[in-house]
């Protein structure tokens, strides 16, 4: 199991307030990691049906203008207890999947290992 002190952000999917958010959360009630969990406009959709992750990525790339779309595993996965092979084998498809959806941005897959490093697959 994860060792630390763990906190929870759920928070806006625009990628410029999750360094400073996590970093507060950090410092004002010591935790050492902040699992994140997104939604566009959280705040104002909170209470309605967590929206698909199409309609996420469709937000990013149009209102953002993301060109890349990185899709990621890692070791130690609790949501995801299944071997290394497995969930490599299940990013490559994420990234078939959402590559259909022709939406103009590149999609890549990557693995976070047991070292916390990326490597793409």
């Amino acid at each position: 199991m994860a060792e630390g002190k763990f906190a929870t952000s759920v928070s806006c999917m625009d990628g410029r307030i999750q360094i400073p958010l996590n970093k507060w959360i950090k410092e004002n009630y010591s935790a050492d990691y902040v699992d994140t969990i997104t939604e566009p406009g959280v705040d104002k959709n909170i209470t309605q049906v967590i929206e698909s992750i199409k309609t996420k990525v469709g937000i990013s790339i149009n209102a953002h203008k993301s060109e890349l779309i990185v899709v990621s595993g890692h070791y130690d996965c609790a949501a995801n207890p299944v071997s290394d092979e497995e969930h490599i084998a299940q990013i490559k498809n994420a990234v078939e999947v959402i590559s259909s959806w022709n939406l103009g941005a590149k999609v890549i897959g990557v693995w976070v290992d047991g070292s916390w490093n990326i490597v793409p697959v």
